[in-house]
């Protein structure tokens, strides 16, 4: 061969990739309708809770949910987000606790927001929301049933998750149940490029999940620290940051000056750009007769002031509101089949 042809079978090469391995990627959003490119422009709540049940995963019976009894009483609690230009709500009610992609559906249809919901299993309270065939099987078949969800549809549904939802009781040495559920997200994560999102709580609890997602190759930045606001050292929040993870104050529905003192402390070190904040609010509770749903609009009426009394810009609430979630729940999609 000579050296003219060595040359363009070079660039040819250089040009379609190895094996096809290198690949243009689009980060993407998956919402119930559907999937769309990235926008770092809109309003954001990235963890809230439309139905949540708690009668447990041996108990439970999705089926017998009224829709229209539901939206009676959520929809009011949506109509609020107008005013706030709202465009896209994390539910983060897992299966088994109340997820229900059709209803998700009905209230994205009705108000024009964009819902994201989830795969995956929530497993703090002592595995109260586990289902039994979960003690039996392993990481991989766990992984290879949320990978369908992503890839299929939920339920037999068109509707697909844009994130994994897990969570753990907190402890430096993972129930191994958990230990499975960060394996089976880990995996599900290298398939999909759904982001991990872990209730955790207390620091504790958080870095044995990140040294499983070490170990099998996932990236820091493709897990959310859920329930971050728990955390009493401030310190572990620097710590969490360097190696990249997303801390999450989910709590502002129930505790506004602790969270305040959060946000600033993250101001004043530099770490604002991995930082998330949401309520936690909501929620219809199929166990109860009278419900007592807490709005989702503390984050404007009482915390994007108080933010302004302690000199944060406008643009400093958006890095909050807007840009650090469409980062942190995107989906890098390759031009790979």
């Amino acid at each position: 061969m000579n050296g003219q042809l060595k040359f363009i079978v070079l660039i040819f090469i250089l040009a379609i990739g190895v094996g096809r391995s290198q690949t243009t990627q689009h980060p993407l959003i998956q919402d119930v309708k559907g999937t769309h490119p990235t926008d770092s422009n809109q309003i954001w709540l990235s963890h809230e809770h439309i139905l949540v049940d708690f009668i447990g995963a041996d108990s439970i019976q999705p089926n017998s949910y009224n829709h229209d009894a539901i939206l009676n009483e959520v929809l009011p609690f949506f109509e609020e987000l107008k005013e706030f230009s709202v465009a896209y709500f994390v539910d983060a009610t897992p299966n088994f606790l109340g997820r229900d992609v059709l209803l998700l559906e009905k209230i994205a249809n009705i108000t024009g927001i964009r819902i994201i919901t989830n795969t995956g299993l929530y497993g703090a309270r002592y595995n109260k929301f586990i289902p039994e065939y979960v003690k039996k099987t392993t990481a991989e078949d766990l992984a290879e049933m949320w990978i369908n969800e992503y890839r299929n549809g939920i339920d037999k549904t068109p509707i697909r998750p844009g994130f994994i939802k897990i969570g753990i009781d907190n402890s430096d040495s993972l129930h191994p149940i958990h230990q499975k559920l960060v394996k089976a997200a880990a995996l599900t994560n290298l398939k999909t490029g759904l982001t991990i999102a872990s209730h955790t709580g207390e620091a504790i609890g958080l870095w044995p999940q990140l040294n499983i997602l070490k170990e099998m190759g996932v990236s820091p930045t493709s897990f959310i620290w859920v329930h971050a606001q728990e955390e009493n050292n401030n310190d572990n929040y620097l710590k969490a940051a360097e190696m990249g993870c997303w801390i999450s104050l989910d709590g502002l529905g129930w505790d506004l000056e602790k969270h305040v003192e959060k946000i600033v402390f993250a101001k004043r070190n530099g770490i604002l750009d991995r930082i998330l904040i949401s309520h936690d609010s909501g929620w219809y509770d199929p166990q109860k007769e009278n419900q007592t749903i807490k709005p989702y609009t503390a984050i404007f009426k009482k915390l994007y002031p108080e933010l302004k009394s302690h000199g944060f810009t406008d643009d400093e609430f958006k890095l909050l509101i807007s840009v650090n979630p469409s980062k942190a729940f995107s989906i890098v999609i390759s031009n790979n089949p």
